[in-house]
């Protein structure tokens, strides 16, 4: 089976401008880009898209190639107190000298739609989640769709970032899942990815993951974005070969990438929502 992520962000977004549209809340969204880095910018242009569609206000901010760290927390500090912005999304990477940390732990949590900040991620861990790092997030809206079980399930998260990995482990702990997080420094890495009932590779290596890594009828979510020898877009599993040993897997491209911007759009509905009924999540 095909996990089609973009068949399930139509449907989402669908959903999501009619909730806008009855709620006759006007939700915004800021994005802050530095620099010009052509992927950052298409990704950028995409979630205005969305926006778009949706019904979401958008502004983009975008800050030259050496902005400094001070500038970066000027600009987040002065979105923080718009009462006419919802959620704030800081495009990463930042160039080196911007300190990443100290930018996303500006953005206040309640505008933190991405879902990064520490009080975000903490209350993710607790079990008690108000935004979910997108990716991820969008990841489980996949799993929910096509109505495949965690509870009970082992599932092997390849990579640790704190973007994915470790998140991903969080919101499939507090859905049951029985998880396992694999990383480079990881024992019997491939005994451990065959043991998966639910396979999730974010490891950012074009075609790491092979049939033999791969239980057979497992549930197998790429979140990987390589190109390959040939230059071509790949994910981190090699789809064709692995495609027929997996139970249902996601393409790249067309998986998890569309939901990341589903969710990036229902996380600022949700944002819009809190604020708008004095919910305002106090971290």
């Amino acid at each position: 089976m095909i996990l089609d992520g973009k068949a399930v962000s139509e449907k989402r977004l669908e959903i999501l401008k009619e909730q806008i549209e009855e709620s006759r809340l006007y939700p915004r969204l800021a994005t802050v880009i530095v620099g010009t880095d052509p992927a950052s910018q298409m990704y950028v242009r995409m979630k205005h898209r969305a926006c778009e569609r949706v019904g979401i206000g958008s502004i983009g901010i975008e800050l030259p190639e050496d902005a400094t760290t001070e500038r970066v927390l000027e600009t987040i500090n002065r979105l923080n107190n718009d009462p006419d912005i919802d959620g704030i999304l800081v495009q990463l990477p930042l160039p080196a000298q911007v300190d990443t940390t100290r930018v996303i732990e500006a953005v206040a949590p309640e505008k933190d739609v991405d879902g990064f900040h520490p009080c975000n991620l903490g209350r993710l861990l607790a079990g008690s989640p108000v935004f979910a790092p997108c990716t991820p997030q969008g990841i489980m809206t996949i799993l929910k769709e096509y109505a495949i079980p965690t509870t009970g399930q082992r599932a092997v998260v390849v990579g640790r970032s704190i973007d994915v990995g470790r998140p991903m482990a969080a919101l499939l702990l507090n859905a049951d899942a029985t998880v396992t997080i694999c990383h480079s420094k990881t024992r019997n890495l491939e005994a451990e990815m065959r043991s998966a009932d639910i396979l999730i590779s974010a490891v950012g290596r074009a075609k790491f993951v092979k049939p033999d890594m791969v239980k057979e009828g497992a549930t197998v979510i790429d979140v990987g974005i390589n190109h390959d020898e040939q230059g071509k877009l790949c994910g981190d599993v090699d789809f064709e070969a692995v495609r027929d040993r997996a139970g249902a897997i996601t393409p790249v491209p067309g998986g998890v990438g569309p939901m990341t911007i589903a969710t990036l759009m229902e996380n600022t509905f949700k944002a819009a929502k809190l604020r708008t009924c004095d919910s305002t999540v106090r971290l």
